[in-house]
Formats: C-alpha cells, sequence, structure tokens
C-alpha cells in the first residue's frame, strides 16, 4: 500500500499536468460507469469566466436552509447566518460536507463543494447532487421543480417585508424608499366578520396560487379592491393583514407627489413582484374627473349659447367660474386616463402577483370608471362593528371570552348603536386595566349613538311635516341641514322635498306679494 502511494507521489512529479489531468479525467468516467449513482453539479457562476450568478445555485442554498435541521442528522457540521434583510436564523451545509433528503420515495443527497482558487483569495463553491442511476430521468426534472418552488416560497416567507413611498422623484433609477414593514395587524386580531374575513382570506389565496390559472385564460396576474367605509374601520388594518397574510411588500403610491402620467408608470415598473400598491383616499388624492366636467361644461355652454349672446349675467359669471375651475383642473398632475392604464392597460401586465388597492371614505365620490369590474374586482364595505367583531376587539385587548354586559351590546348594536372599531378600541384601550369599566364605557357610548340616532329621525320626521303643512317655513330658518344629512338615512328623499317646498314656497311669497299690492291700489 505505501509503496503504491509512493509510486503516485513519484508520478506525480514526474509526468506533466495535462497527462494527469487525463488520468483523472479517465478515472472518474470509470467509476461513474459502475457506480450505482449520477452526479449532477451545480456551480455558483455560469460560464467560463464566472461572471453571472446560476439561479438554480441559490435556490439550492435556500432549499436545504428551508429543510429541518433536526432531520438531517447524517449531516455533522452546518454553517449558521442571519442577514438584515431576513427575519430568521438560516444554515446551510458546511463546506465538504453532505446532507441526505428523500423525494417520491428515493434517498438523494447534496454535498457542498468549496475549493480555494490557486493564487487568489476567491473561493469557488458547488453543489453536487447524487441521484439513483436507475431513476435519474424520473426524478431529475421533478425534484429539481420541487426544489426551486420550494425555496421561492422559504425566501417569500422569511425575508424582511418592506414598506415603500414614492420620493417625489420617480423618473430616476428609483423613485420609492422604503423602511421595514413590521405592521403587527393580521386577520387573527383584525375586527371583521367571520364570513367576511373567511371570503377574504380564500380569496387571497386563491390569487397567490393562480399563477396558471390566470396565464391560462390571458389575463394579468393582478387583483384589485376597493375598501370603502367611514374613518375608523379598519381599511388600513385590513391592508397590513393581507399584506401580513402573503407576506407581500407594501407599495403606498402618493398621488399629489407624481408629476404626471409618464412618472406614474415609472413608478409601477419599479415596483416588484408579490407586492400591495395601495392609494388611500382616492377620492380626494387628486381630481380625477377633469375631463368629464370638462365635457359636461362644454355641453352646458352650447345648451346656454343663446343666453350668453342675449348678455345673461348670472350665466357669464357661472361659465368664467366654471372655467376657472377647469383651468385649476387641468393643473391636476395626473390624470383619469393615466390612472386607469395604471390599473388595467397595457403597463399593469408588466409584473405579476400584484395587488391593488383603493380606499375612500365615500363610496359615491369616486368615479365608476375607476371601480368597475376588471379593475376593482372586490369591493369591501368596512362600516361599524357586528358582535363578531367586537368580541375580537375585547378578546384582544381585555383578554376575555365572555363578559355579562355582551347581551346588552348586542342589543345596542341591533337597535343602531354600533360603533367603528377604531371608537371601541380607544375605549378598551383607555379602560384596559379594569375591563368592567371598560365595558359599561362602551355601553354608555352605543347608549349615546342610539339616542343620536333617534333625534337625528324625530328631526327628520318633524322637517318633513313642516315642509308638507307651510313651505314657506323653509326660509324661517330653522336647523341646518348640513349638521345631520350625512347620518340622515333618507338624504336624496329630504332633497327632493326640499326642492319641491322650495318652489311652493317661492310660489307662495310671490303670490302674497301680489296679493298685498292689489290690495293697496285698491285702498288708494
Amino acid at each position: 500500500m505505501w509503496s503504491f502511494l509512493g509510486l503516485l507521489t513519484v508520478l506525480q512529479n514526474i509526468l506533466p499536468s495535462q497527462i494527469l489531468s487525463l488520468l483523472h479525467s479517465f478515472y472518474e468516467s470509470l467509476q461513474d460507469l459502475f457506480s450505482p449513482y449520477s452526479y449532477f453539479d451545480i456551480p455558483e457562476f455560469n460560464g467560463y469566466c464566472g461572471v453571472h450568478i446560476n439561479d438554480l445555485y441559490r435556490h439550492v442554498n435556500l432549499y436545504l436552509n428551508s429543510l429541518n435541521p433536526s432531520a438531517a442528522t447524517n449531516c455533522r457540521r452546518f454553517t449558521l447566518s442571519r442577514s438584515k434583510s431576513s427575519n430568521r436564523i438560516s444554515f446551510t451545509v458546511a463546506p465538504n460536507h453532505t446532507v441526505q433528503d428523500n423525494f417520491l420515495g428515493h434517498s438523494l443527497s447534496w454535498t457542498h463543494h468549496v475549493e480555494t482558487v490557486q493564487d487568489s483569495l476567491d473561493e469557488k463553491r458547488s453543489f453536487t447532487l447524487k441521484l439513483p442511476k436507475r431513476h435519474c430521468h424520473k426524478l431529475l426534472n421533478p425534484y429539481l421543480s420541487h426544489v426551486s418552488s420550494s425555496a421561492e416560497e422559504f425566501e417569500r416567507v422569511s425575508r424582511e417585508r418592506r414598506l415603500f413611498t414614492n420620493n417625489g422623484h420617480g423618473s430616476f433609477e428609483s423613485g420609492w424608499v422604503s423602511v421595514p414593514f413590521r405592521h403587527p395587524s393580521t386577520f387573527g386580531t383584525l375586527a371583521l366578520e367571520a364570513q367576511l374575513k373567511r371570503q377574504i382570506t380564500e380569496d387571497l389565496m386563491a390569487f397567490a396560487s393562480g399563477r396558471d390559472f390566470y396565464h391560462r385564460v390571458g389575463r394579468a396576474w393582478k387583483r384589485g379592491y376597493l375598501l370603502h367605509g367611514p374613518p375608523g374601520s379598519g381599511k388600513s388594518s385590513l391592508i397590513a393583514a393581507m399584506a401580513n397574510y402573503l407576506c407581500y411588500d407594501v407599495y403606498d403610491l402618493e398621488l399629489t407627489k407624481v408629476t404626471d402620467n409618464s412618472e406614474l408608470r415609472a413608478l409601477l415598473i419599479q415596483t416588484t413582484n408579490r407586492s400591495i400598491i395601495v392609494i388611500e383616499d382616492i377620492d380626494c388624492s387628486v381630481d380625477l374627473t377633469a375631463e368629464r366636467v370638462r365635457k359636461t361644461s362644454n355641453r352646458r355652454r352650447r345648451s346656454h349659447a343663446a343666453s350668453a349672446k342675449r348678455g345673461d349675467n348670472y350665466y357669464c359669471n357661472n361659465n368664467n367660474y366654471h372655467k376657472g375651475s377647469l383651468e385649476e383642473n387641468n393643473g391636476g398632475r395626473v390624470t383619469l386616463s393615466g390612472l386607469l392604464n395604471f390599473t388595467d392597460g397595457l403597463w399593469s401586465c408588466c409584473g405579476e402577483e400584484r395587488i391593488i388597492v383603493f380606499t375612500t371614505n365615500h363610496r359615491d365620490n369616486v368615479d365608476e370608471a375607476l371601480v368597475r369590474c376588471g379593475r376593482m374586482d372586490v369591493h369591501i364595505n368596512l362600516a361599524t362593528c357586528g358582535m363578531h367583531a367586537f368580541k375580537v376587539l375585547v378578546n384582544n385587548y381585555l383578554k376575555l371570552e365572555w363578559h355579562e354586559l355582551f347581551d346588552v351590546v348586542d342589543s345596542y348594536i341591533k337597535a343602531g348603536g354600533a360603533l367603528t372599531p377604531a371608537q371601541i378600541g380607544e375605549i378598551l384601550l383607555r379602560n384596559r386595566g379594569d375591563a368592567d369599566v371598560a365595558m359599561k364605557e362602551v355601553v354608555s357610548a352605543m347608549q349615546m349613538q342610539v339616542k343620536n340616532q333617534n333625534h337625528s329621525r324625530k328631526e327628520y320626521d318633524e322637517m318633513t311635516m313642516m315642509m308638507s303643512r307651510s313651505p314657506e317655513s323653509i326660509l324661517l330658518g330653522g336647523g341646518s341641514p348640513e349638521n345631520w344629512e350625512s347620518s340622515s338615512p333618507g338624504k336624496a328623499v329630504w332633497r327632493k322635498r326640499k326642492e319641491n317646498g322650495e318652489k311652493k314656497a317661492n310660489f307662495l311669497v310671490r303670490l302674497r306679494s301680489l296679493t298685498k299690492s292689489e290690495s293697496g291700489r285698491r285702498g288708494v
């Protein structure tokens, strides 16, 4: 044995390197011929020069990180690490060590090779996959697909999510700035009714796993959500819960900082896949209805052309007002057509697996072109808390599963005294040290809400009776409708009756004036 090793040493010193390389290749070929396994090398870089990173090497590294280290008992050494962009400690196979894996009932192994380049400080890294030669053709492609999909899922779950906002320089290389996204909201802590919560989560999971479906039907892999409801109803918390549920980044788009439609497209291109693009208060961000207002004003201008020629001062002044408003609206930096192309045009398909969310406090103020099917696919009305949502809040803040005042709260909710999650959360937060005091204060707030609603209904009924009996009473003053019309359920009916009452009042006032003048003439 020693003589054989000595002979090899002598041959290495005597024979040229080319011959030694040929002998080594011949030995490996001979070994592969009689070996029951096939070996596949996956280097860190592609090509001879090693410039381009091998994406498969990265997937293998992530896949081995996703394996349970306690199950890999055959590997004696691991390397532990933690990066700034990850929220967990990861491990990888130590250099020149092997870890076993199983796939479809077959045993496979990965060996991590690290070699030092001669006359350099660089290292040459690679993974070697060992498969049974008999089942190589059946296992190779499915196993590598399994490795890539598992690696992508592990990377999505383990990486740190980011919250982006546009910095007003979308035309430059990067129009976004970001901070770590660490909002604690989840669907478990969200104050939503159980059925609505289940519908949202099922829709999100169907979207996240629907890549093949969207490609098959020829649609861009995106989805639109419109969240509408009063302030404090939980719109922002729902967006954070969606991002945490899907492990997506969040892009908060501030339209007032966008210069024009070109910059809006540039910002869209710079967003990444698996992200949620949010435009909050879409009805207040910019004036998106200038084009529609311009068309309406042009029609009015043509229809009143004859009045303008006769010198109708009221029309001229009103026309100048509309013209000034249009000029001001034309100064808006993002148009409706630009936003429509952003959400549903050709540029909307430049990425995949994106969710676009619009929020508004007033659903009726949003242009219908923005919220039609295909742009905003899901409309979610977030209003006041139901009983299930209230119990979730009580459990979150007070850690109570039941309280004796739950039945009282339920009765007030059915009577119209429901509050928003923000209102209830503030009361519970302020009294979280005493559950009884917190529940009593919630009941008092709901009782006050019911009284206010009854008072508003009474005011509405009294105003209706006054209008029906004496139209002139509108001219005498009284309560201002602006103080309660937003909470009145019959706002449209009240306005219609008000207009009819004003017409009657004007007619009666004019009739009385004519009667008085006629009687005065007779007296003279």
